[in-house]
């Protein structure tokens, strides 16, 4: 049996969007791209919501419109995706890396405080691999410090937190629509606000400053003469991306539904076992499980790597824990003295295994039986 660690679900509806959008003669940034914004927006519960090339591109943006300049200070966590530590060295800031808690390898609030300065001006909280980060208390430490709060929710579309959908509880939440995400486009990204003023902005700054989009001038009754007000960026996502993104989004409610139930299945099955640690779901959060990642205990008679190795003998794909940039050669020399005890034991002793939908039983059952035979053998 060969098991990838993720595959996007994508049908003939996809296909069909992207074909008859093609044929349109409009495949840039337009139409689809419109619709796709209002159907997001209204899936979260946001006011806006504006498309760009990728969520590495949605975090940029948002610092930008945040007002963090270069010499600023946004503190976020280590143990991400390296896109965002990227996103605030793009915006010419520095990132400060704070620790996670063990519980869910979210953002520590305590250690977070402990990293406030004169030079931080922001906090980018991560909801990590789909379980939301508690926003409420960097909210109160963003209030108290005068900070601006933003949320790189890459992994969490679909997620709630206290009963509310993932998008609006931050002036500006940051998506992605990348393969291994719940819904894709292929690769893209998504921004949503409440702020009148914050949307305008990006929508300028995604398209080269310009005043007015291609398809306003294309639906004016007159000339529009556009003007570009400020230098921008080339971060706009496309009309055949945006037409999978619409069909993508039809199927999010049951695709989350399915990744609750394949997470709860790997949990009954390997609960047993006294040397992994499984992911627990706290009671203010529903988590998609856009991923799910076992720790290895100290009393595990093998290491992460060796156990991925032996899966992968049999045909199942893993990947290391979540990666941590201050160790990576990117931030490595800023960072030589930086020690994150919990960062770094949670990375480099789990494994994410397989979860994607449509996931047979069968396929879940050889993984964890695997699983079991292998930390079994390792004892003796």
């Amino acid at each position: 049996m060969k098991i990838p660690v993720a595959k996007p679900y994508l049908t003939k509806d996809e296909a069909q969007a992207a074909y008859d959008t093609i044929l349109s003669g409009w495949v840039t940034q337009g139409p689809r791209v419109h619709e796709f914004e209002e159907n997001f927006a209204r899936y979260v519960g946001a006011k806006y919501a504006i498309a760009v090339s990728s969520c590495t591109t949605a975090l940029h943006l948002s610092l930008i419109v945040s007002g963090i300049h270069p010499g600023d200070e946004v503190i976020c966590p280590s143990m991400s995706y390296i896109a965002t530590a990227n996103s605030i060295r793009h915006a010419g800031a520095k990132p400060v890396f704070t620790e996670v808690t063990i519980a869910d390898y979210n953002m520590d609030p305590l250690h977070t405080e402990s990293l406030i300065n004169d030079r931080t001006k922001a906090i980018m909280i991560v909801h990590q691999m789909g379980s939301p980060a508690d926003i409420d208390a960097f909210k109160l430490l963003a209030e108290k410090y005068h900070l601006k709060l933003l949320e790189d929710a890459a992994c969490a579309i679909g997620s709630e937190y206290k009963g509310i959908k993932i998008g609006t509880h931050s002036d500006l939440v940051c998506f992605s629509f990348h393969p291994r995400k719940l819904i894709t486009t292929g690769d893209g990204g998504m921004i949503t606000t409440g702020n009148e003023d914050y949307c305008a902005r990006l929508r300028h700054l995604r398209q080269h400053g310009m005043s007015v989009n291609d398809r306003l001038r294309h639906e004016a009754k007159t000339i529009v003469i556009e003007e570009y007000l400020e230098p921008g960026y080339n971060y706009r996502m496309t009309d055949i991306q945006a037409a999978v993104g619409i069909k993508q989004l039809e199927k999010i409610d049951w695709i989350v539904k399915e990744r609750r139930r394949i997470a709860f299945q790997y949990i009954e099955l390997l609960r047993d076992i006294d040397c992994i640690v499984l992911p627990v779901e706290k009671t203010s959060c529903r988590n998609n499980y856009q991923t799910f990642s076992i720790y290895l205990k100290k009393n595990c008679q093998i290491t992460r790597n060796d156990l991925m190795s032996k899966l992968l003998e049999r045909g199942i794909s893993t990947r290391r824990g979540v990666m941590t940039s201050h160790r990576e050669p990117a931030y490595g020399l800023e960072s030589v003295d930086l020690h994150l005890p919990v960062s770094e034991d949670a990375s480099d002793n789990s494994i994410i295994i397989p979860l994607f939908v449509p996931m047979k039983d069968e396929e879940i059952i050889y993984l964890c039986k695997n699983i079991k035979s292998i930390l079994m053998e390792s004892k003796f």
